[in-house]
């Protein structure tokens, strides 16, 4: 029986119960089948971009997983596009921060988590540890599908489609930065992921 591990990143401020992360791992859950399994893991990302990612490789280092995907949102978007690279594998990304530190820059200081207010510091040395992440150029462009919202309040979809240079891709009309629509999209990742 083959595995595959299902790596969910969410958005800056946001969290595993984010709508899209439930809509995306209740889909995950019903595609297991006897002859392959899905392993979801959708952790609370940490503020350090750092120990997030020693919390996500160390997982996944520890997978007995045939094969990885990644899917991120947002920050966890910029994420998907490290540990893709990092362990070859595809990548979906939805209105990823392809430019993370710049992006989050203006963000320093206490911050609250969105659906919990819970308060949190966003350090300096943050923007400093997402830019020891950055990737300039993704090497395999087939590996990655990027859904990209035109209506996007907080990121540029363009710079989204120019970094995902011929990799699948999916702009949408209008739209918004979480994807208010994206059930109506589900099915496009989840071709993706089984493909």
């Amino acid at each position: 029986m083959s595995k595959t591990l299902l790596v969910y990143l969410h958005g800056f401020r946001s969290s595993p119960r984010s709508s899209k992360a439930v809509m995306t791992g209740e889909a995950i859950s019903a595609l297991t089948s006897k002859d392959h399994s899905y392993e979801w893991y959708c952790p609370q990302l940490l503020a350090s971009p750092k120990q997030s990612m020693d919390m996500v490789t160390s997982h996944i280092d520890q997978s007995d997983a045939d094969n990885i995907i990644i899917i991120g949102s947002s920050l966890g978007g910029f994420y998907t596009n490290y540990l893709a690279e990092k362990y070859q594998c595809k990548g979906i990304a939805l209105n990823p921060a392809v430019y993370a530190a710049r992006e989050l820059e203006p963000h320093v200081g206490m911050m609250t988590e969105y659906d919990s207010d819970k308060p949190f510091d966003f350090k300096a040395q943050y923007i400093d540890e997402l830019r020891a992440l950055q990737v300039e150029k993704i090497s395999d462009p087939q590996r990655y599908f990027l859904i990209a919202a035109k209506g996007d309040e907080l990121l540029d979809w363009k710079e989204m489609v120019a970094f995902y240079k011929g990799a699948k891709q999916l702009v949408l009309e209008g739209s918004d930065h979480g994807i208010a629509d994206y059930a109506d999209h589900l099915p496009a990742v989840m071709d993706f992921i089984q493909s």
